[in-house]
């Protein structure tokens, strides 16, 4: 492990001093940047086999719900004839679980780097780096015993919340209305009853976007920067991809 996070501090060294002539003392803050970019361009391609899932299922809802009627008393052939629709639609029910599960080694690996004081027996280099005098190591709480949440090192964290902020309205509201024009048919227990808990969740997904302000404030800021990122990315990501799929927003402007 050693070894590995000692290879990682030097990627993540090599790419600051590519982009060093270009943003000098944020070089590093911009390497993570690009790190986190890299990242989302090489699991772009299951985003994309994602979305193409999601749209599937949002066609599959009609079916399923037939389904659900015609083998209400029958759960295990339900369920059997659900998994069988799927099957033949060629359509997997984790496939949007991918891209995030795939992302999450990338961000423990710059948590982890970002809170050691040494890589590989000697002092971590890396934590006498900043953005904007902000050290990347710190978390916002040191931001506010320097100065307060108004100081020098308080502004970069009050702009990583406002995108952070923006990014979740702009996610809110997108999600919201996909929900609201593509219902989805509860999720079914083997006796063929919704699961417990689940319409609560359900009406609680368009809020996780907002949960990410809780992360980049307990993170350090290198681990705040990558979840700003790849949050942003995630945002502009799907609304190209799902750009052929109507919300209800755009549906009642079709038909005014």
């Amino acid at each position: 492990m050693s070894a590995f996070m000692s290879a990682f501090a030097s990627l993540v060294g090599s790419l600051a001093d590519l982009l060093q002539p270009l943003f000098q003392t944020a070089s590093t803050a911009a390497a993570i940047i690009l790190f986190t970019a890299l990242v989302r361009l090489a699991v772009h391609p299951l985003s994309r086999a994602a979305a193409r899932g999601q749209k599937a299922r949002s066609r599959l809802q009609p079916q399923i719900a037939e389904l659900r009627k015609k083998h209400g008393r029958n759960p295990e052939r339900m369920q059997k004839a659900i998994m069988e629709l799927h099957a033949a639609e060629k359509v997997s029910p984790l496939s949007g679980c991918l891209p995030s599960l795939l992302q999450m080694p990338a961000f423990f690996l710059l948590y982890h780097l970002f809170s050691s004081s040494s890589i590989g027996g000697e002092p971590n280099a890396l934590l006498s780096h900043d953005l904007l005098g902000a050290p990347l190591g710190g978390r916002w709480h040191d931001a506010l015993a320097h100065g307060g949440p108004f100081g020098g090192q308080g502004l970069v964290y009050l702009g990583l919340f406002v995108i952070v902020a923006a990014v979740a309205t702009f996610s809110y509201g997108r999600t919201k209305r996909q929900m609201a024009a593509h219902p989805m048919t509860p999720a079914a227990g083997p006796d063929g009853q919704p699961v417990p808990g689940m319409g609560a969740m359900t009406k609680l997904m368009p809020l996780l976007s907002f949960f990410t302000l809780i992360t980049v404030a307990v993170v350090p800021l290198a681990a705040a920067l990558y979840v700003v990122t790849t949050t942003t990315w995630t945002a502009v990501e799907r609304a190209w991809l799902y750009r052929d799929m109507p919300v209800a927003g755009g549906a009642m402007a079709t038909a005014a």
